[in-house]
């Protein structure tokens, strides 16, 4: 069964946790954030700013604070509580130079007081960055992406149980497989009207020189198929041009396929980000093999316990 205890800084307790529960997640970008039903009880009152720890049959799977209350005269009240990422949202200016994407962590983590636990190394260095009246968020974001163009390898922000922790998608397999009989529906779409490029032109601005620097990578046969679909880049002074193009056009030349299931059976180690496999006959292919989880919802009704699922994978995206 679910279980949600309330730190208040004094005293601990258990609150009577009423109707459905959810948690919810996505791979960058947004805050895991727990809703849950309780009934008031005037002699252990939740304030905002609590803190929220949550277990699944005895498995702690989330740590935050409470952010939001909204309650009727019927004396139930809706608890909204973010991790640790929702502080992630603060705007600030930063300047920094020769920092890896999980220094650049490390850095705003320090300045803002939050828990760092595991972070993998990024290696690659990006030389100088100016971010100014920008979220946190977005700077952390943008040296990933940076990190991502450069190196081809893709990593995942998330807080775990009160610990920022930085993985490679490569490191976050899980055996916790979609069947028909696993999954309730699914939905699924295919379009080049989304994210599909089929040719990618990089300009820099060469401040030696004075002149503005091109670089074009393009994917003649699909040109030929859906006509051009221009992506434009604005790189920064020493990136490698063409491999930044090159780069780019391996990520976006494919359609744009979404799947999402839903109603699958829950399981609290699937967060956004991680790698799970799937196994589907769709209408115009069979999928066997590994897809991310873009997005998650996890819901308890009860004893019963379901989540939702965006995928994406190779030609497929969330």
């Amino acid at each position: 069964m679910i279980e949600v205890l309330i730190d208040d800084g004094s005293r601990q307790f258990y609150p009577v946790v009423l109707g459905n529960a959810t948690w919810s997640l996505e791979r960058q970008g947004v805050p895991g954030k727990f809703e849950f039903l309780v009934l008031v009880d005037s002699n252990y009152p939740i304030q905002e700013g609590n803190r929220v720890c949550v277990f699944w049959n005895g498995t702690a799977f989330f740590y935050g604070f409470v952010f939001e209350r909204k309650w009727s005269k019927d004396k139930e009240m809706k608890i909204t509580a973010y991790d640790q990422l929702r502080y992630l949202k603060n705007k600030d200016t930063y300047v920094y130079k020769n920092k890896t994407a999980d220094g650049v962590i490390r850095m705003i983590a320090e300045d803002f007081g939050l828990s760092v636990g595991e972070l993998a190394s990024t290696e690659f260095v990006i030389a100088s960055r100016s971010e100014s009246d920008k979220t946190l968020f977005d700077i952390i974001l943008t040296a990933l992406d940076l990190t991502m163009v450069s190196t081809r390898k893709m990593y995942v922000l998330y807080d775990s149980y009160g610990k920022l922790t930085l993985t490679s998608i490569a490191d976050m397999k899980l055996n916790v497989a979609i069947f028909p009989d696993t999954a309730e529906d699914y939905d699924c779409s295919s379009s080049i009207d989304g994210d599909t490029y089929n040719q990618v032109k990089v300009s820099i601005d060469n401040e030696d020189s004075g002149k503005r620097e091109i670089y074009i990578a393009k994917h003649s046969e699909n040109i030929n198929a859906w006509g051009v679909l221009q992506y434009y880049y604005q790189a920064d002074k020493g990136v490698n041009g063409q491999a930044t193009a090159d780069s780019l056009l391996l990520q976006y030349n494919r359609k744009t396929k979404k799947l999402s299931v839903k109603n699958a059976l829950g399981d609290v180690g699937v967060r956004a980000g991680c790698l799970i496999p799937v196994f589907l006959d769709l209408e115009d292919e069979s999928l066997k093999n590994y897809m991310m989880v873009e997005k998650v919802t996890h819901t308890w009704e009860g004893e019963k316990y379901t989540m939702n699922l965006d995928l994406r994978g190779r030609d497929w995206i969330a």
